[in-house]
Formats: structure tokens, C-alpha cells, sequence
């Protein structure tokens, strides 16, 4: 192989390097969003769940 052909090669697998890396800094950025959504979802969960244990709660009190 020549000097040439391993500088051809070398330069090859940074394109092929640089478009994985581009294609994971997507994934990463689809997953944040998913997880910013969870995020999201489960404080409304909590909020619900207290909500509905303290309203339990002042049914017992006013028993």
C-alpha cells in the first residue's frame, strides 16, 4: 500500500467517523426530548397522586 492510498484511507474513515458522530448527536437530541417529555409526565403524575391522596386524606378528617 502507498503513501497515498493510507492517506486516502485515513481520510476516509474521518468522512465515515464524522457522519456517525453526526447521526449520534441526533439520537442524543431525540432521546433528550424524549426524556424532557417523561420528565414532564411523571410531575403531573405526582401532582395528581398527591392531589388525590391529600383529598383522600381531608375525607377521612371530615368523617
Amino acid at each position: 500500500m502507498s503513501a497515498g492510498d493510507k492517506m486516502w484511507d485515513a481520510v476516509a474513515k474521518v468522512i465515515r467517523m464524522d457522519d456517525k458522530v453526526e447521526r449520534l448527536a441526533g439520537t442524543v437530541k431525540d432521546q433528550q426530548v424524549k426524556i424532557e417529555n417523561l420528565t414532564g409526565r411523571i410531575i403531573r403524575l405526582e401532582t395528581a397522586l398527591e392531589l388525590g391522596l391529600a383529598a383522600q386524606k381531608n375525607k377521612q378528617l371530615e368523617k
